[in-house]
C-alpha cells in the first residue's frame, strides 16, 4: 500500500518556501474508497501550491489520482493555511 500522504509530501515540498511548515496529514473519510489528505501550509505556499486559476492543485490532483488508482481509491486534497 502506498503511503499517499508521504507521496504528496515529497511533491509539494520542493514548491514551498517554508518547508518547516509544511505538513499533510490523512483524515478520516465517511467513505472507506475515499482518501482525504489536507495540505497545511503558510498562506504564500498555499497559493503558491494552487496556482492560477487552480491549475497547480488541479494537477496535483491528478498524479495524487494516478497514485492511488492501483488501491482502488479516490483522493480528495484539501489545501488549508496555517
Amino acid at each position: 500500500m502506498a503511503e499517499l500522504d508521504k507521496v504528496l509530501l515529497d511533491l509539494v515540498k520542493p514548491m514551498v518556501e517554508d518547508k518547516d511548515s509544511l505538513e499533510v496529514r490523512i483524515m478520516p473519510s465517511a467513505d472507506d474508497k475515499e482518501v482525504l489528505l489536507h495540505v497545511y501550509a503558510k498562506n504564500d505556499d498555499i497559493a503558491r501550491l494552487i496556482g492560477r486559476k487552480g491549475s497547480m492543485a488541479s494537477a496535483l490532483r491528478q498524479v495524487m489520482s494516478v497514485a492511488s488508482h492501483t488501491e482502488d481509491k479516490k483522493v480528495t486534497i484539501k489545501f488549508e493555511q496555517i
